[in-house]
């Protein structure tokens, strides 16, 4: 939440990332750019990508095969715009294995997923790799030609595709609790601003971002842009404010249209994203089409922030966490809470 409300406050809700080609030192070498876009999609056109609306690399090999003088030999990779690690500190040794998020770096093929057709699936060591790789298949290229390099100097660019608007990307985000999208929005915040484009440069984006927007940010320490990092805190509160600027009455341009994203990108109770396989038992039926939510999953906490539409026709925020319980103990917990606020309206 914090770095979806961060990107929405500081990037134009129309820009979109890319991955661009443009010709290599050599007349027959590219050089494909990384410039944040963790979507672009390995499947052929008309299959479903896990990201809704998500460019093609199909479609950069076809502009580049037909913007290039000769045939391509040789693709290298730049990945120079994000720095320091593809790791966060505090992210656990089976987060990449076990599909919670990917190494990051500005270029991805679905998300590093190795399956692209998988949301939850395990992620790529080097995703970035394997976009050049994927490129130079394409080209009729030798992979193992493969290898990191430098854009030249005003070097002529051949093929560039984009995702689709940072606004939808933050819907998609928190839909499905994307932690690698949170990454990537969190350094193109940071490098928006002049910073680096790094999990500190990030984090300390998000939040110069939070703060200038008149959000209370004392108490919170975060290392990374998706919350994914052990070593993270977060007040409730802070979750709370930014879900009721989201869904409230306008306060200004920083907390007016830019922030209706967050409360339209929540997962739906029983409906949709992380939420579609909950509140599905006993008395949290109730709750079904009336809570929109983020959920939260770490070892040993658990939370839920959102909306939920009272039987009186009350809007309410609330957040709720839980520490030292296990998802499977606190998830129907938190449900009954949301649902219980459905019930009763707190009057």
């Amino acid at each position: 939440l914090l770095t979806g409300a961060a990107a929405l406050l500081a990037l134009p809700p129309t820009q979109r990332l890319s991955t661009r080609v443009v010709a290599g030192p050599t007349p027959d070498s590219v050089v494909l750019i990384g410039a944040g876009d963790p979507t672009l999609s390995a499947l052929p056109t008309g299959k479903v990508s896990v990201y809704p609306g998500a460019p093609r690399l199909d479609a950069q090999a076809d502009a580049v095969r037909a913007a290039s003088a000769m045939p391509v030999k040789t693709v290298l990779y730049d990945v120079s715009r994000y720095t320091g690690d593809a790791l966060a500190s505090g992210w656990l040794p089976a987060d990449v294995p076990g599909g919670f998020v990917a190494p990051i770096v500005p270029t991805m093929l679905d998300g590093g997923r190795i399956d692209p057709t998988e949301q939850d699936g395990s992620r790529l060591a080097m995703p970035a790799r394997a976009v050049a790789q994927g490129l130079a298949q394409r080209l009729g290229a030798a992979t193992d030609t493969v290898n990191l390099g430098t854009a030249p100097a005003g070097a002529a660019v051949l093929g560039e595709v984009t995702s689709v608007p940072v606004s939808e990307l933050v819907e998609q985000m928190l839909r499905n609790s994307d932690n690698v999208l949170a990454e990537v929005l969190a350094r193109e915040v940071a490098v928006a601003r002049g910073g680096e484009g790094s999990f500190a440069g990030g984090a300390r984006a998000v939040l110069d971002v939070l703060t200038k927007a008149g959000f209370d940010v004392g108490g919170v320490v975060i290392s990374d842009g998706s919350g994914l990092s052990t070593l993270d805190q977060m007040p409730a509160r802070l979750l709370a404010q930014l879900l009721a600027a989201a869904a409230g009455p306008s306060r200004g341009p920083e907390q007016g249209a830019q922030l209706r994203v967050l409360a339209a990108g929540l997962p739906v109770a029983g409906g949709d994203g992380t939420l579609d396989d909950r509140f599905a038992a006993g008395p949290t039926v109730a709750g079904r089409g009336f809570v929109r939510a983020k959920t939260g999953t770490l070892n040993g906490v658990t939370s839920l922030a959102g909306l939920v539409s009272t039987a009186d026709g009350r809007l309410l925020v609330f957040a709720l966490m839980s520490n030292g319980a296990s998802p499977a103990e606190a998830r129907p917990r938190l449900d009954a809470m949301a649902t219980a606020l459905h019930n009763c309206g707190c009057r």
